[in-house]
């Protein structure tokens, strides 16, 4: 299995954090765990599905998955390769104007975000390319294209910036105070660029926190007591609210 982190080209990286080149020659079943920003797929071989509503759903080659709350179980085909784009929490809305958090929850086409023809010339380009190389230039070409706006929502970004700086602790109406702001407008321009609520939002942030401190080794109830879980119960039921799994089975994988 091959899972390798590159940085995008300078002028996609306000809009994306990292692509990845992912590669298994082994039919197989893997979790996702909830983050904090949208995620778009080019399949350019085999096939991937999701766990949807009791059963496997197949996925378009080329698609999108917005933010969820809760773990998301995929199976790839055998021979599979993909590239994703991990976007910004609002890196998506520089691309397409379809509100975000329409996508919440959901793994949708890219047609739904893109002209047809363009996403499948898309992948027709990227299962002809010779290399990773010519993938990752294809990809980045496809978005500097549809780069429609290159400002972003300071209010939303300078909200999110608070949610990161608290580690997800700030109340809510701590954040709409410091940013100078009311909730009804504020959420409403939140969810379109950031696919979901301030509130959800932080604590998406909280949890990836987490998961961090658990992955270095640290221990539940040190990592409970560092995040402002003062209740051992009420740590174990949000942990497991988000990935399907108490810490200590986190921690066991």
């Amino acid at each position: 299995m091959r899972f390798e982190r590159i940085l995008p080209a300078e002028p996609l990286r306000p809009y994306v954090n990292y692509l990845v080149i992912s590669e298994n020659d082994s039919e197989g079943e893997y979790r996702v765990l909830p983050g904090t920003g949208l995620v778009a797929g080019f399949q350019y071989s085999g096939r991937l599905s999701v766990w949807e509503n009791g059963s496997m759903k197949g996925l378009s080659g080329a698609g999108v998955t917005g933010i969820c709350d809760s773990v998301r179980i995929f199976r790839n085909s055998a021979g599979i390769g993909t590239i994703l784009i991990y976007f910004t929490e609002t890196g998506l809305s520089a691309f397409s104007r379809l509100p975000a958090h329409e996508l919440f929850g959901k793994s949708v086409s890219l047609d739904e975000l893109f002209p047809s023809q363009d996403v499948r010339a898309m992948e027709d380009r990227l299962s002809e390319a010779s290399d990773d190389a010519k993938r990752i230039q294809l990809v980045e070409a496809f978005l500097l294209n549809r780069l429609h706006t290159r400002e972003t929502d300071r209010l939303v970004t300078a909200g999110i910036r608070l949610l990161r700086e608290s580690g997800g602790l700030i109340r809510m109406e701590e954040l709409q105070r410091r940013l100078g702001t009311s909730a009804s407008p504020f959420e409403k321009r939140f969810r379109e660029r950031a696919g979901t609520s301030p509130k959800r939002l932080a604590s998406l942030v909280r949890f990836e926190a987490v998961i961090r401190d658990l992955s270095a080794g640290k221990s539940p109830g040190d990592v409970a007591f560092d995040h402002g879980y003062f209740d051992q119960a009420h740590f174990i039921r949000d942990f497991k609210r988000f990935a399907g799994e108490t810490p200590d089975q986190f921690r066991r994988r």
